[in-house]
């Protein structure tokens, strides 16, 4: 492999960590901004993840692709490399949630195509909409646990900060299924455990951070991602049922996602740095 395309540091990153972006596909990161000058756009997905050690698929959202562009992603990555994905705003933005199970099996047929590299499926309901406790509970069940004899997470990013209740607490630990945590100020945040793994969205990178967040600020991030992996519950985080007691470990993913976006690329390869000192 070209050494314009290795990052040795990925190597040391704590295992059981994922920590990417959300696509790869972005023109102003080109040019020498994390693209090198004159990459061809074909090898991004290449180049990309061998500087991070995750992506979260966010083309899925808007529409799904045929299982043999999935194999293709999954070929051109590392083998430790992980994708999530957010599922098609079809399904979620459906009138009646419980109605959509053949949608949800036709999306989950196809992006099985990336067998192990399959990470968490992002289940993200916007805000301004009111959900139905009966039509979500039963939305849920038509979530499988696995596919094609593979373990298959589900991550849930509520955007109703009414729905975030203990009831929604409870359902989500009965289904193994996390709370997506996100920093955002314009979403209700909660960062409950309430699965194996945890499920992070950082959606506060600023155009004037090279690194899109100070250092003291991902230093901080790379202590929660460590709790986190721990088993830990940090306490400063919001929680909307209370804190939980330390338990097993757990996997963790973390995205730099949407804000200053042009930054996100340099502030997760930042904070993969400061992992790989952990």
């Amino acid at each position: 492999m070209n050494e314009l395309f290795s990052n040795p540091s990925q190597r040391h990153t704590p295992k059981g960590v994922h920590v990417g972006i959300g696509g790869w596909t972005y023109v102003p990161w080109r040019g020498g901004r994390f693209y090198p000058a004159g990459l061809v756009q074909r090898r991004e997905l290449e180049f990309a993840s061998r500087q991070l050690t995750a992506i979260e698929i966010n083309s899925t959202y808007y529409g799904t692709q045929k299982p043999a562009t999935y194999a293709r992603w999954r070929d051109e990555t590392p083998e430790d490399f992980v994708f999530s994905a957010k599922a098609p705003k079809r399904i979620t933005a459906a009138r009646h949630l419980a109605g959509t199970a053949p949608q949800v099996d036709d999306f989950i047929g196809g992006i099985a195509e990336m067998g192990d590299k399959l990470g968490p499926l992002v289940w993200q309901f916007e805000a301004g909409r009111t959900l139905d406790s009966d039509d979500f509970a039963t939305f849920i069940q038509h979530l499988p646990a696995q596919v094609g004899g593979r373990r298959l997470r589900h991550a849930l990013e509520i955007r109703d900060a009414g729905f975030i209740t203990p009831a929604l607490l409870a359902l989500a630990r009965t289904h193994g299924m996390a709370l997506v945590y996100t920093d955002s100020p314009d979403y209700p945040n909660a960062a409950d455990l309430t699965a194996d793994f945890v499920y992070a969205r950082l959606m506060r990178s600023a155009a004037s951070e090279p690194d899109g967040y100070p250092a003291a600020e991902l230093a901080q991030w790379a202590q929660r991602v460590c709790q986190w992996r721990d088993g830990e519950d940090p306490a400063e985080l919001p929680h909307a049922g209370g804190r939980a007691a330390a338990g097993p470990a757990r996997e963790v993913f973390v995205y730099f996602i949407s804000a200053a976006k042009e930054r996100n690329p340099a502030a997760a390869m930042a904070l993969l740095r400061v992992l790989a000192k952990t």
